[in-house]
């Protein structure tokens, strides 16, 4: 040890502070472990901080309570419909068999509590083994007062998710907001809520009733530092310590000072991906232009260190990221905000996407991971990076349009800025888009024909449960379809973004990183550090932190059962 160093030693390091790490790092002191979490920015939380923190494992117990009829075998069915050859058996009947597990596990020993919705289907929902309910579980809103000073740890939301400047809002908070004017319950809920923000900001400096990815992150933390966790933030990991054949530790600067830290049992990496790497992304993503919504921590390092030990990079993945279709525009503060467009307009009636020949491409009610997928594949052959979405007066005004709230909040501010653009008829869109305009409109008059039927000939909008449940129940016969009709009409520019990584280090079943000849001692890799059992495909909501929470409690079960 070189003059200057100092030495600790834990049973378990955590590399990551994301609901990957912070599973990990729970699971660990749970099991009575000393755990050390480290963090490379100044918050933890991650991406999952940014996310809707929506959780896929199926056949937990919070299945029951919206009375889902489910199974492993059943799951099993679903994924390796969804999945074809690129499905790998063994890590998939891991992830069924300990995801219930550590669902359970969470419910009754920690504060990290659940729930299901009773409507929230399988992306795939036409898939043998899909489900309509119950797999999709998200976290309970969250009292950020519990933690006390500790708050300051947790990352805050993208600004253009929250309203009213930082109040954040779920599902069931969004249900009673666009209801207020047409329900006293619902006047009453939303008043409640403004009022609480409203007295959380005298005393704090951001919003403290957590949801959706902060609330998850906040119930995580809480419940590990409550139970003697330990959390060091800013903390840049240099190398892996290797002993005797097996990672025994890690070097790491913090506070301009170099340490030598000792795992007794195991190192966890859980750094969140490569998608800020700019080496990794060229090799690993197609040469287009890409923007990503994830936190500006996942640069890769963790998995750089892993590959200089002798670990390898997965090769068998459909898509190496997972995909969302984002608009962008500039903050006041020189900053740039990416919105990812995952459910609120592009399947809404009275909208459509089309590309820069202004003809439609695909279909705009499929999920968010097959949206990038198809502006990417399209693109190959016409202009369609970047697409528009459009939407007609009625459309905006009822759903919204990206960072436009619904009810047309913002729009004055967002037209002056150039994210949103408007014109009185197709004609004038076209012009300000630069789109053919005379294409634009023949467009609108066979979707508009196609729409009043209900149907799509061209590309199948609105033909699946999923697809059908994304758009407005009140809409007839096609739920996601109508004509648009009266202007003015409305666009933003729309962009491949990454939501997160698919490739990652190659681990088994056990979450062991794997090298040329085997496991790799004492190293193991979780969340988007491992690559997807998923491989590049995006079946069902959460299939990002469903599989990280499942194999976070598979990684410490097997490093403390060493």
């Amino acid at each position: 040890m070189a003059k200057g160093e100092t030495e600790k030693l834990y049973d378990l390091i955590v590399i990551g502070g994301g609901g990957a790490g912070l599973s990990a790092a729970l699971f660990g002191v749970l099991r009575g472990a000393r755990v050390l979490l480290l963090e490379s920015t100044e918050y933890v939380g991650g991406t999952t901080a940014f996310s809707g923190g929506t959780i896929w494992i199926p056949n937990t117990l919070h299945a029951a309570a919206v009375g889902a009829q489910d199974s492993v075998e059943q799951a099993e069915i679903f994924l390796h419909n969804a999945l074809g050859n690129y499905a790998s058996g063994d890590a998939i009947r891991a992830f069924l068999t300990a995801g219930p597990r550590a669902v359970e596990v969470l419910d009754r020993e920690t504060d990290v509590k659940l729930r299901p919705h009773p409507l929230h289907p399988d992306y795939l929902s036409e898939l043998p083994g899909a489900t309509m309910k119950g797999r999709a579980l998200e976290p309970i809103p969250f009292d950020g007062r519990l933690l006390g000073d500790n708050l300051d740890l947790v990352r805050p939301p993208i600004p253009e998710f929250t309203i009213l400047g930082g109040l954040m809002v779920d599902r069931v908070d969004i249900g009673h907001l666009l209801s207020m004017k047409k329900s006293w319950a619902s006047l009453r809920y939303s008043a409640s809520l403004v009022a609480r923000y409203a007295r959380d900001r005298l005393g704090h400096k951001r919003g403290v009733r957590l949801t959706m990815g902060n609330a998850l992150i906040g119930r995580l933390l809480h419940s590990f530092l409550k139970r003697g966790g330990t959390v060091w933030t800013q903390a840049r990991v240099d190398q892996l310590i290797e002993e005797k054949g097996k990672i025994a530790g890690v070097s790491l600067t913090r506070n301009g000072k170099r340490e030598n830290i000792r795992a007794a049992q195991g190192v966890i990496l859980a750094s969140g991906g490569f998608n800020r790497n700019p080496t990794l992304r060229k090799e690993l993503v197609p040469d287009v232009e890409i923007h990503t919504p994830g936190a500006p921590g996942h640069k890769g390092a963790a998995i750089e260190l892993a590959l200089g030990v002798g670990a390898r990079i997965g090769d068998r993945n459909m898509e190496n990221v997972f995909w969302a279709p984002v608009s962008i525009r500039k903050r006041s503060d020189g900053s740039t905000a990416v919105f990812p467009h995952f459910v609120f307009d592009r399947a809404k009636p009275g909208t459509l996407i089309v590309n820069k020949a202004g003809r439609r491409f695909f279909n705009e009610s499929t999920s968010y991971h097959l949206t990038g997928k198809a502006m990417i594949e399209a693109n190959r052959t016409d202009p369609c990076i970047p697409a528009y979405l459009i939407a007609d007066h009625q459309a905006i005004k009822t759903y919204g349009l990206g960072m436009v709230r619904p009810g047309g909040s913002g729009m004055s501010f967002l037209i002056k800025d150039g994210y949103l653009l408007k014109g009185e008829t197709l004609v004038e869109l076209a012009q300000r888009l630069g789109i053919d305009a005379t294409q634009l409109q023949k467009t609108v008059e066979t979707f508009n024909g196609h729409a009043a039927a209900g149907l799509d000939p061209d590309f199948g909008r609105g033909t699946t449960a999923y697809e059908r449940n994304l758009g407005d129940p009140k809409n007839g016969p096609n739920p996601t379809m109508r004509p648009l009709q009266n202007g003015p009409f409305y666009a933003v520019k729309l962009y491949p973004g990454d939501i997160g990584a698919s490739a990652g280090l190659v681990t088994d079943a056990h979450a062991r990183v794997l090298g040329k000849s085997g496991p790799i001692g004492g190293l193991y890799a979780v969340g988007n550090d491992q690559n997807s059992i998923m491989a590049g495909t995006y079946p069902a909501p959460g299939i990002t932190l469903g599989p990280a929470i499942a194999f976070a409690f598979i990684a410490v079960e097997d490093a403390l059962a060493a």
